[in-house]
Formats: structure tokens, C-alpha cells, sequence
């Protein structure tokens, strides 16, 4: 069965650009990019990403705004602040030189076990097993598996540590994450296209859409969002979040949470005062985005405002005056470029 599968990829595989490098920095940033998040979507940020930091090194010597700027509209941030920290312990402890060590590399910043399987496996050829979502699909239907995702974690891993080939597992790997992606879909699955249809389970039931079994997850929060773009002559305030938890490192607009039967213009003026001990007059209504993040939901409302009074925020590090113009050279929030859109569209005049 291996053996037909091998054959499968060596002749089916995309020509992606990570699989056109041994480099194992340019592995490892493919493996961070493409966490959750599709190859389409991936390809771009990577190339881009690579124009501007070609190595290691120059991750390491760079800023974590350089890298979340590059990052901007990719989601799950985390994943670029610690994929910076980790780059920075490599050239540090490691010389520049991504530890082979199963042990070492684990102890970076970011990397889990589909991580380390996946780059050390691909740079390295270490018989390392690698389960994301495309190979779980395929082995849950290989096995007509019904128990939790837990067992099917500890099942899979052990199954495939017998199966894997030692002497090429990053082929092994990629061809099984392949199969996943183009072959054994969520949905529709091109099973006559399969190169291990005559092992599949759930094949020779007709169960194979049924496959894996799928566990209720109840939708997450929703939450009411209001923010200022607080004006001072031509230039507007933006603040960077917090460098840990959801959107670290990221600019915004002053404003936040709104509080159950709360009115939007209360909640704007009490976030803002907190957040920065200004005192504000409401000026016109920009409207409403809505933004869906993994975990929950938002709705974003947008005021333009103005200064009430002639106390003025010193510039801070976390806190700058800016142009329309200057949006570019700062990272912000994929829900916060829906807002602009609505902006551009418009105008940017108070």
C-alpha cells in the first residue's frame, strides 16, 4: 500500500515552492504558514516573507514588527511572534543552526509535536510521523475509525509510526498531507483517484463521507466592539495591542469592549478615557464591519472623534499619531482593514 502511494506523489504532487528547497529555515516557515490556514492563502505571504528575510539570520536581526507587518492579514499572530522568538534562540544558542534534535527543537517557542515531525522529518529525515487534519481525514477513513479524536490521535500515531518509510519520511509525510488535501476531501471525496482505495475501510462500506466522526462544537462568543479615530489636526491615534494574547504586537484604535445594554457612544468615551485618560467629543458615524475570528465574532462600530479639551498624548512606544498615508507601515488587525475599506470608501475627512 505505501509503495502505491509513494508512486502517487512522486507523479501527482504540486510544485510548491517549499518543496523546491532543502533549506530548513524555508521549511520550517511553510510549516508555521500553512497551520490552519490554506496553501493558496499561504504561497504569497511566503514568497513575500522570503524577499525580506531570506535566512535565519535575518529574522533574528530584524524587528517584531518587521515580521508581523510581513504577516499582516495571515491570522493567528501567535504563530508569528513565536516563530520570531524562536529564530532569535536558534541564532543565539544554536549558531543559526535548527537543532536535529527532536528534544532541542521542541523546547522552541511555537513548536509542537505536528511541528517537529513535519520540519525534521522534511529537512532532516527523521522518521517522525506528522498528523494535521488533511491525515487524520485519511487514516480515520482508512480505518472506518469512530472512536473520539483523542484515541484517533494516539491510534493514528502509532499506525503510521509503523508504516512510515525510514529512509524517506518527509516523502511519506508530504504524500499523506497531499492525498488529504487533493484526494480525500472533506467533502466529495475522489476516492477512484486514491491510491490506497484498496485498503480503505470506510471505501469498501460506502462510508467514507461519514468519516471522521464529527463532534458538535457550539458556536463562540459574539461581541460588541466600538473604537474612536480620535483626530489632532491632520493625524489620528493608533496604540499597539499588548505583545502577548489574541493580536499582540498589532496597531489599533483606541476603544474596546461594550458592556451588555450599553450605548455605543458611553462605551467609547469610558474605553477611551481608560486607555488613555482623554476626554472626547463624538464627531459622525463611519458604520459597522462584522469579523469572524476562530474562537468567536465581532460587530465593529466606528466614530470619528475629536480632542475635548487641549491635554494632547505624548508619543509613547506603544502610541503614535498618524496619517491616513502612514497605515502602511504599521501592522493592524484584518478586521481593522475592513474598517479602512469603509474609510477609502468614504473619505478620510473628520
Amino acid at each position: 500500500m505505501i509503495p502505491k502511494l509513494h508512486s502517487w506523489y512522486e507523479k501527482q504532487k504540486r510544485p510548491l515552492p517549499w518543496r523546491k528547497t532543502t533549506d530548513p529555515y524555508k521549511i520550517w516557515l511553510s510549516e508555521v504558514m500553512l497551520q490552519q490556514t490554506q496553501v493558496k492563502t499561504v504561497i504569497p505571504y511566503y514568497q513575500r516573507w522570503l524577499n525580506e528575510l531570506p535566512t535565519l539570520k535575518a529574522v533574528a536581526d530584524t524587528t517584531l514588527e518587521k515580521t508581523l507587518k510581513l504577516w499582516e492579514g495571515l491570522g493567528y499572530y501567535a504563530r508569528c511572534r513565536n516563530f520570531y522568538k524562536a529564530c532569535q534562540i536558534v541564532e543565539k544558542e544554536f549558531s543559526g543552526h535548527i537543532p536535529e534534535s527532536k528534544k532541542l527543537f521542541f523546547k522552541l517557542p511555537g513548536v509542537g509535536e505536528y511541528t517537529a515531525a513535519a520540519v525534521l522529518s522534511i529537512a532532516f529525515g527523521k522518521p517522525y510521523p506528522v498528523l494535521d487534519g488533511n491525515v487524520y481525514r485519511v487514516m480515520a477513513r482508512l480505518l472506518a475509525f469512530n472512536g473520539s479524536r483523542r484515541e484517533g490521535n494516539r491510534v493514528f500515531l502509532n499506525t503510521l509510526e509503523e508504516w512510515i518509510d525510514k529512509t524517506e519520511p518527509g516523502d511519506f509525510n508530504q504524500a499523506f498531507m497531499e492525498l488529504g488535501s487533493q484526494v480525500c476531501k472533506k467533502v466529495d471525496p475522489l476516492c477512484e483517484r486514491c491510491p490506497l482505495i484498496s485498503g480503505c475501510a470506510a471505501y469498501s462500506s460506502g462510508t467514507q463521507e461519514q468519516f471522521p466522526i464529527r463532534h458538535y462544537r457550539p458556536p463562540g462568543p459574539h461581541k460588541i466592539v466600538v473604537v474612536g479615530i480620535i483626530w489632532n489636526g491632520e493625524r489620528f491615534l493608533i496604540q499597539k495591542r499588548l505583545p502577548k494574547g489574541h493580536l499582540g504586537g498589532l496597531w489599533e484604535f483606541p476603544g474596546g469592549k461594550v458592556e451588555e445594554g450599553e450605548e455605543l457612544s458611553i462605551a467609547l468615551r469610558r474605553e477611551i478615557a481608560e486607555e488613555t485618560g482623554l476626554k472626547i467629543k463624538l464627531g459622525r458615524t463611519i458604520g459597522k464591519i462584522e469579523h469572524t475570528y476562530s474562537h468567536f465574532s465581532i460587530s465593529l462600530h466606528a466614530f470619528h472623534c475629536h480632542l475635548n479639551g487641549s491635554s494632547t498624548p505624548l508619543e509613547v512606544e506603544d502610541r503614535r499619531w498618524i496619517a491616513p498615508e502612514q497605515i502602511a507601515d504599521f501592522p493592524f488587525p484584518k478586521a481593522n482593514h475592513k474598517l479602512f475599506n469603509l474609510l477609502n470608501e468614504q473619505g478620510w475627512r473628520q
